[in-house]
């Protein structure tokens, strides 16, 4: 099986992100699964690449040392997308936005480490060093399942919880609420999704 190629995506957004919006990266891949990316398209095969954003309040963003992250963590996430049936296109994603796979990260309301658990989140599921790298990610992937059961496998909703919290959705009757950052937060999280999906085993 061909490597499963985070890092090159990792890549591609970093350069995404280092160009104004209105520049734009483009980005296909050919026939061979080599990717390839510009600002100038000249072949009709390019499509426009959707930035991604980082909630997280303390990231500062480092490609390289994203990419890096990147790599040493894909068999964490490809075990815990395994064991508790989550899509590890999703869960990177998520780890994306949320934290831009930082193990660090920590927001001003208290969420750490890859996947931003909260620490009434992480007692739920037993995770006891929310900077633990596979703890977390094993707690957000049965987070992110529990929420997916909960919602019918609606992911808009889902994400929609998995940021602003479950009840939050259900005091809205199973709506997005109407909050800025988690109307900007579950389409980053989707054009995320999509980007990984993208990738070939």
């Amino acid at each position: 099986m061909r490597f499963y190629s985070y890092f090159t995506l990792t890549v591609l957004v970093a350069a995404s992100l280092s160009f104004s919006a209105q520049a734009g990266i483009y980005t296909f891949s050919d026939a061979q699964g080599i990717v390839h990316f510009t600002n100038k398209p000249s072949d009709p095969r390019y499509a426009k690449m959707t930035r991604v954003g980082f909630l997280a309040e303390s990231i500062r963003y480092n490609p390289a040392e994203q990419r890096i992250n990147v790599t040493r963590y894909l068999p964490l996430v490809e075990k815990a997308a395994r064991e508790h049936q989550v899509d590890r296109a999703l869960l990177s994603a998520v780890i994306t936005v949320e934290s831009g796979f930082d193990p660090n990260a920590v927001s001003s309301k208290g969420a750490v480490g890859l996947m931003q658990l909260m620490p009434a989140t992480a007692r739920r599921y037993g995770i006891t060093n929310l900077y633990d790298p596979a703890q977390n990610i094993q707690g957000g992937a049965k987070y992110l399942r529990y929420l997916m059961r909960k919602f019918n496998n609606d992911l808009s909703l889902t994400l929609a919880a998995y940021n602003a919290g479950e009840e939050t959705v259900q005091r809205y009757g199973n709506r997005l609420p109407p909050y800025q950052e988690t109307r900007l937060y579950v389409p980053k999280v989707m054009d995320a999704y999509r980007q990984y999906q993208r990738i070939k085993n």
